[in-house]
């Protein structure tokens, strides 16, 4: 059975600006300062997993070329450009049909583009525990990320009984939660970060998403025997596979997850990419030729600019990109989409 990677790079990186903008957002930017792009580590952590020629990237049509670029031994025919932007659901219904089509037994896995993965060793052994599961049965996996912290700005996985391994069942999904919340799942030990990804058979996928979602199912009937993607896929439902596959399949205990702990991180703010990039002694983390002086706790990105200096900074995030700058207090940040409005 061959292994398939679905790459989900549509999103347009708004809580990042001036770093990622609409025309070339963040999943195209060497955001870590390491020589790779969050693209091209997501490809790079796969390896072994499933050769180039079964790498599928769904992304906005404006992208297509970057794509391109970037990840040059994905196949053409793989670079599914949506011409409309859907959401999750109709996305990753698109891609496994594409895959149907050329592969009717293939193994899947579905991943974003954007997140971070500090061990990506453990990375594949979870991967491929989740695909020798999903290869015998008709289970839908997600992985699930042990919380390291009482984050409110994740969905959370409550994991039942283990079944297999270290695979065990989903008694539901949970929403973001509040801060008295958060603390609790952390404590009862149970609940996992929702990472959005999912691993399954592509037969699995498509019965479930005709089930729960008969709509996007015809949807995707219609493209395949028409391939009529310019009118068809802008009528799809706008839904996040969460909503019209994830939750009411759980209800079904038709969902598994396996709980795992690779330094996985969604890299969705400023906070986030602090967090990751290595800190002088004074808590500052920055990309680019960055002096600074008396200051702390900052995260700096300035990998275009010749030379930045700061001084007497303490908790900001200093940005510049394309001639544009932020300077933003940390504690801010969730301003910074109508700050670059």
């Amino acid at each position: 059975m061959n292994n398939h990677i679905v790459i989900m790079a549509g999103g347009i990186g708004s809580r990042f600006w001036p770093l990622s903008t609409p025309e070339f957002p963040k999943q195209f930017i060497d955001i870590l300062g390491c020589g790779r792009t969050l693209i091209q580590l997501t490809v790079d952590r796969f390896k072994g997993i499933c050769p180039m020629a079964n790498f599928w990237v769904v992304t906005n049509a404006a992208y297509v070329d970057i794509v391109r670029k970037q990840l040059p031994d994905i196949p053409e025919s793989h670079i599914l450009a949506e011409p409309a932007a859907r959401n999750t659901a109709p996305c990753i219904a698109w891609a496994c049909w594409r895959i149907k089509q050329e592969d009717a037994s293939a193994n899947v896995v579905v991943t974003p583009a954007d997140a971070v993965v500090m061990n990506p060793e453990e990375f594949r052994r979870v991967i491929g525990n989740a695909l020798n599961f999903t290869a015998s049965s008709d289970a839908i996996v997600t992985i699930g990320i042990r919380p390291s912290r009482p984050e409110t700005g994740y969905g959370y996985v409550e994991a039942g009984a283990e079944v297999q391994g270290e695979i065990c069942s989903v008694k539901a999904f949970k929403e973001k939660p509040a801060r008295e919340v958060a603390e609790q799942y952390v404590q009862a030990g149970n609940y996992l970060w929702n990472a959005g990804i999912f691993v399954w058979n592509v037969n699995t996928i498509t019965s479930a998403i005709s089930t729960y979602k008969p709509n996007i199912a015809a949807d995707m009937e219609r493209m395949r025997t028409a391939a009529d993607v310019q009118e068809v896929f802008p009528q799809c439902e706008k839904i996040s596979i969460d909503y019209a596959v994830m939750e009411p399949a759980a209800a079904d205990g038709k969902v598994y997850t396996h709980p795992a702990d690779f330094g996985w991180s969604d890299l969705g703010n400023w906070a986030s990419l602090h967090d990751k990039l290595q800190k002088d002694a004074d808590g500052n983390a920055a990309v680019g030729e960055v002096s600074l002086f008396e200051c702390h706790n900052c995260v700096v990105h300035a990998e275009d600019a010749k030379r930045v200096v700061l001084q007497g900074l303490d908790d900001y995030i200093v940005s510049e990109k394309g001639g544009r700058i932020l300077v933003c207090r940390r504690s801010e940040e969730q301003r910074i989409k109508e700050f670059s409005a």
